[in-house]
Formats: C-alpha cells, sequence, structure tokens
C-alpha cells in the first residue's frame, strides 16, 4: 500500500472510519435550491463511493437568526429532517459515512436579524448585529443541542461544530468581539462558555454512540484573537465536554492573510496542528491547502495530525481516495487552489462547482453517457478547452484525434504555471495528458490542422480550440524590440530591464506584475511565505499575527489602465484582494485612467488628467487583453464539415479556463 497511514482506519470506540481522510465542509448552494437535496445527495454518493472515510456538509444553521443569508438552510424543525434524510441514504447506499456541520454565522449573516455576543459589525458584511441577550445565548445553545438531535435524527452519523473561521462561536470567544460583562464575556474562562456548553449540551441529547467534532479555530490571524495557550485551554475543555475529534480551523474571514488560494504552499498550517497535539488525547484533524495523497500521507506519517482534511480536493476529484489506494495518484484530478467556480460562485449565490471538473455538483446533469453515433472528430488546439473536450468525448466512445501545433499540450496553461503562486497548474495539465493516453486520444504535437489534413482524411466533426493571441497596440514606436507582450515574456523569447510599464491591469496584468516582481516563488518555500504574510509560527503573539517580512522588489514596475476604476476591480471576488497585497508587497507602481501616446528612448509617454508625462521604462509589456485565433475558421468552414468553437477562440475575453473546460465537457455531452 503506498499510502499506509493515510488509509488506516480510525477507531473511535463506538464506530470506525475506514481511513484518515475527511471531505472538509463546503457549502455548494444546492442547499437552497429547488430539488437540490437530491442533486446533493448524488454529489455526496459520488464522493462515497470514492472511498473518503467521513464526509461534512456544508453549514447548517440552528435557528433563523444564525443563517449565512436570508434564505440559507437551517435545521430547526422536524419536518426538515426529510430532506436530510434523503442525503444521509444516499451516502451510507455509498459505503461512506456523513456529519453535518451546525453553523451560526453571528456577525457574518447577511441579513438584517443578525446576532453576535457584542454589537459590532464585521468588516465583511453590511449589517451591525444586535446583541444577544443572556437568555438569547442560553435558547441559541439550546438549538444547536435540537439541531444535531434532529441530525441524528435523519441519520447523521455526527454532527461538526463549527467554532472557527469567525463565525459565531469565534466571536464569543475572542475579546475582538466579545465585549459583554455578563457570564458570557470578560475573562477567558467565561468567553469560552458558551462552546463548551454547547458541546455539553449536544452530548447529553445524542448520546455517546454519536461523533461530535469540532472545528477549533486554532490560528485566527486577526489582532486581538486568541493566544495559544486560550486555544489550548479551550480544546482541554472540549475534550472533557465530550468532543470525538478536533478539526483545525485556520483563520477568520475577514482576515487579510491568504489561507487557501493557489498561491498557499501545500500543508502551510499543519505545524499548528501538531503544536496542539501533544496537548490532548483527542484524534486531530490537519486543514488547508491539502491536495494530494502524499501531503496527507507525509502529515499523519510524521505525527502531525491523525487525519487530514480535503474539501475543494473532492470537487476536482471525487474519487481521489480509491486512486490513492490503487496507487494512481498521477491520475487524480488535482485541485489548483483557484478558488474560481467554488468559493467565487458560492459568495455570488450561484451553485459552487469546479474549474477543473464541470461535473462537480452536477451529478445529475453532466454526465458523458456512451454514444450511440461513433464518430471521428478532428480538435485543434491543445489547450485546456481542446484537451477536456477530447478527453470527455473519447469517454463517451468517439474517435478522437488532437492536433497541437506546438511541441507541448496545455496551451495558456503552459504560461500560467510559470507565474510564482500558480505552480498548481503544472497538476492540471499531468492529469489530462495522463487521461489522453488513458482514452486513447490520438495526439499529434508539431501538427497544424488544416484543409489540406481534412482532405486526406475522413472526419466527421471538427472542433476548433486554438485559443488567443494577445492584443496588440498600434501606437508610434510600439514596433520597438523593447515593447512585448505578455506571452513574449513567459515563454521566455525576450530579455526584460529592471525598469518595466505593464499596459493592461487585468488578471494577465496583475500575474505578469508579480512574475516580474518575484525571483524564486515564496509558495514553494513555506516558511518564506509564512514570514511574508507576517504569520508568528513561533505564536508568541494572540491571533498568530507578527510583522511582515521585508520586502525587496526585484525590479520597478508601473501596473497601467485606461479605465478610472479601482485596479483589480474585475479580479476573483476571494482572491483579487491577495493580487492586490502581492503587487503592494512588491511596491508595484499602479496608475489609472492613462492614455498612451508613444514609446521612445526616453521611455513611456503617457497622459493622465491632461498632464502629460514620461515612464523612463527600458521595456513595455502589453498586457491589454487577446483576440481570438481564428486564423484557419473559414478553411476549416470551407470543408463542409460541421465546425465548432470552444475556449478562448469562441469568447476572447479575460482568459477564463473555467468556461473552456465547461464548454468542452457541454460540447463532448452534445455530439
Amino acid at each position: 500500500m503506498s499510502f499506509p497511514h493515510l488509509l488506516e482506519p480510525l477507531d473511535l470506540g463506538f464506530t470506525q472510519l475506514k481511513n484518515r481522510v475527511l471531505m472538509g465542509s463546503m457549502h455548494t448552494g444546492l442547499e437552497e435550491e429547488k430539488g437540490g437535496f437530491e442533486k446533493l445527495a448524488a454529489f455526496y454518493k459520488e464522493r462515497a463511493l470514492g472511498g473518503v472515510g467521513l464526509i461534512v456538509t456544508g453549514g447548517i444553521s440552528p435557528n433563523f437568526r444564525g443563517r449565512l443569508a436570508p434564505h440559507a438552510s437551517q435545521l430547526s424543525f422536524s419536518w426538515q429532517v426529510k430532506k436530510h434524510k434523503i442525503v444521509t441514504d444516499a451516502v451510507h447506499d455509498g459505503g461512506g459515512k456523513i456529519c453535518m456541520q451546525i453553523l451560526h454565522a453571528g456577525r457574518y449573516g447577511y441579513h438584517p436579524f443578525s446576532q453576535a455576543p457584542s454589537k459590532i459589525k464585521s468588516p465583511i458584511t453590511p449589517f451591525t448585529p444586535s446583541a444577544m441577550s443572556a437568555r438569547q445565548v442560553r435558547g441559541t445553545i439550546k438549538d444547536y443541542a435540537s439541531s444535531a438531535a434532529l441530525a441524528k435524527k435523519a441519520g447523521y452519523d455526527g454532527v461538526e461544530v463549527m467554532g472557527s473561521e469567525g463565525y459565531l462561536i469565534n466571536q464569543f470567544v475572542s475579546s475582538r468581539t466579545n465585549k459583554r460583562d455578563d457570564e458570557w464575556g470578560g475573562d477567558f474562562a467565561k468567553r469560552a462558555r458558551f462552546p463548551v456548553e454547547i458541546v455539553n449540551a449536544i452530548r447529553e441529547k445524542v448520546g455517546q454512540d454519536f461523533i461530535i467534532i469540532f472545528r477549533l479555530s486554532m490560528l485566527d490571524l486577526v489582532d486581538n484573537g486568541s493566544t495559544w495557550d486560550e486555544v489550548v485551554q479551550l480544546a482541554k475543555w472540549l475534550e472533557e465536554s465530550g468532543v470525538s475529534i478536533i478539526n483545525t480551523g485556520i483563520g477568520w474571514h475577514e482576515a487579510r492573510v491568504p489561507t487557501i488560494s493557489t498561491s498557499v504552499p501545500r500543508g502551510a498550517f499543519s505545524w499548528v496542528t501538531e503544536k496542539l497535539k501533544s496537548e490532548v488525547n483527542l484524534p486531530l484533524i490537519a486543514t488547508n491547502r491539502i491536495n494530494t495523497p502524499e501531503i496527507g500521507e507525509s502529515i499523519i506519517a510524521s505525527g502531525q495530525a491523525d487525519m487530514v482534511s480535503m474539501a475543494r480536493p473532492f470537487l476536482a476529484d471525487p474519487d481521489f481516495v480509491n486512486k490513492a489506494a490503487a496507487n494512481q495518484s498521477e491520475m487524480i484530478n488535482t485541485c489548483i487552489g483557484c478558488n474560481q467556480a467554488c468559493l467565487d460562485h458560492t459568495f455570488a449565490l450561484k451553485r459552487a462547482t469546479c474549474l477543473v471538473n464541470p461535473r462537480a455538483c452536477y451529478e445529475t446533469e453532466i454526465n458523458f453517457l456512451p454514444t450511440k453515433n461513433k464518430k471521428r472528430i478532428a480538435v485543434m488546439g491543445a489547450g485546456p478547452a481542446g484537451m477536456a473536450f477530447s478527453v470527455y468525448a473519447a469517454t463517451r466512445g468517439h474517435e478522437v484525434v488532437l492536433f497541437e501545433a506546438k511541441s507541448e499540450v496545455g496551451g495558456q496553461f503552459n504560461l500560467a504555471r510559470k507565474i510564482p503562486g500558480k505552480e498548481e497548474f503544472n497538476e492540471t495539465i499531468r492529469y489530462f495528458i495522463n487521461q489522453l493516453a488513458l482514452h486513447k486520444v490520438e495526439l499529434r504535437l508539431n501538427t497544424r490542422l488544416d484543409a489540406s489534413v481534412l482532405a486526406t482524411e475522413k472526419f466527421d466533426e471538427v472542433v476548433i480550440s486554438s485559443g488567443v493571441v494577445p492584443r496588440a497596440i498600434n501606437l508610434p514606436g510600439f514596433d520597438s524590440p523593447k515593447v512585448v507582450d505578455y506571452q513574449q515574456v513567459l515563454s521566455g523569447q525576450v530579455e526584460i530591464g529592471q525598469k518595466v510599464a505593464l499596459i493592461g491591469a487585468g488578471g494577465i496584468g496583475f500575474d505578469m506584475a508579480h512574475f516580474l516582481c518575484e525571483k524564486e516563488s515564496s509558495t514553494l518555500q513555506p516558511d518564506k511565505w509564512l514570514k511574508q504574510w507576517g504569520i508568528d509560527k513561533s505564536y508568541e503573539h494572540a491571533g498568530g499575527l507578527t510583522e511582515e517580512a521585508e520586502h525587496h522588489p526585484g525590479r520597478e514596475v508601473y501596473l497601467l489602465q485606461r479605465k478610472t476604476s479601482k485596479i483589480g476591480k474585475g479580479l476573483g471576488k476571494t482572491t483579487g484582494w491577495i493580487h492586490r497585497s502581492v503587487l503592494k508587497q512588491h511596491q508595484v507602481k499602479t496608475m489609472t485612467g492613462v492614455s498612451y501616446e508613444k514609446f521612445d528612448e526616453q521611455g513611456l509617454h503617457i497622459t493622465i488628467d491632461d498632464k502629460p508625462q514620461i515612464l523612463a521604462v527600458d521595456n513595455v509589456v502589453l498586457c491589454a487583453g487577446q483576440e481570438s485565433n481564428r486564423t484557419l475558421l473559414e478553411e476549416m468552414k470551407a470543408t463542409g464539415l460541421p465546425v465548432h468553437l470552444i475556449g478562448g477562440v469562441d469568447v476572447a475575453a479575460e482568459l477564463d479556463a473555467k468556461r473552456a473546460i465547461r464548454q468542452g465537457a457541454e460540447l463532448a455531452m452534445a455530439l
């Protein structure tokens, strides 16, 4: 067995988990959709069949005021049990176990009825909560216990009490948000009384043969957060109260430190779980940016934790555990931590899915059934769209020939993976290469598909996924060899000087600024990354924060845009602030409302607010968008064969691998 520690059973006394892998809590949006619990059942069952040891649902509120949003899910009444049983029956039918997460949003509630220990507004929500009365505090504790009892009635194997990420329980525990002077506030023992009473009440209601996981905030990453001594003391009190397992919580949602995005090193926070290991006798779960069986095995084998939690990796690949058990980790569709289709969707109140796996949360809607009409299909371009279509179409039984003019597959991913913090894109390329081979897609590298090929070989359909080309700008001096595009820079075709102006402040401009400023990726150096973001690994400061390390940018970079709107406005909702922070760390100078005039030996001539100025730069890099690469489109259409466009060649907006891969999947279903 390649991963003996990861795949070893875990005995909890009254029940046994078949391995050490937890599918962590994720809100999918299906919880609120009409007929969503049937879809949720299919989603979780597929993961249960995929071998995961224990599943935890997205957060379910114990009462109305605890909802995350006005129509978010809660479990408070007997009539609500029936729909939850659809999910638990499906998971048990798939051979799995499942816990329901109980989550009270507190001041993070996105509605005017939110409550918190004190009347203090959150910086990330528009509503100011009302302060709970002592009676309401006691009532909320009862609501947690009642919700857990209903969960047991619905067939759940346990509950996870959400005590981290800055939600209600965290708000009671921390002096940052708890300013009460009654029995629920003041010294730490009083602030911690709330979670302890919740666990006591739940255990009394559900008995001893029911899993209680407590998601403990081990590292708040906010000012005036918990001290390490407080974390340890609360863990010990929770153990005495009858918790079965303690899960690691990292960072409040309002923290200005990235915790799960792709730029976070793999397993970057397992050290804090290890720090608690000697303090309690309960199984501990390590979490955050654990996305391969190798990382999970290392964490458990080294004694840092007893289990590992992976949430989004199970969006990317429901068969993660089975593939690991079969020693086929190279076949796992690895989560790249991009947030684009999961968290960004959730915060936009859309159904979550996955950039690299568009079937995630669409298990009842996107399926690649065997075709009754086998076709021979020519595909032009082996970027994300072309590779995805080829694999999915071949899965259905079509004969697919994939043409790529370059010497390697990957398209724009080959450029993206060179950006510091985006090394995970290598994994997607690796996955598709293995899938192309598995499904016997004929791959022709260094071969351009044109009409002559179609004239000599018989094909039934043509799919064009030839991607994009950088948009050129026609201005005086822009024909200089010192004015280049982002593809030339990332592919190593040109040398760049120490002073650089970037034209275009979308995602490509941000990536280029990061690439030019950071010579060595801190993502690949965990200790350096922790210092970069001011994380105190020694935990001498409350909340685990210290001063950020000083940065010495490799270049002087200007990031320019024509628009007068905020730089980076169009970036991902959950990652945009990270990209802006990185540029600030590297002292990138940003300018908006820029008119470009010319480039000459003096530098780049621009105008802002009718005031001309010259940026004395060595190079200008064009990051001002791209155009569809439709060079051979008319030639393809002239063959008379059905022609389909997917990916960037269809729509050349900001590079969008999520749309490209999904288009490939949808077309493969349709043909």
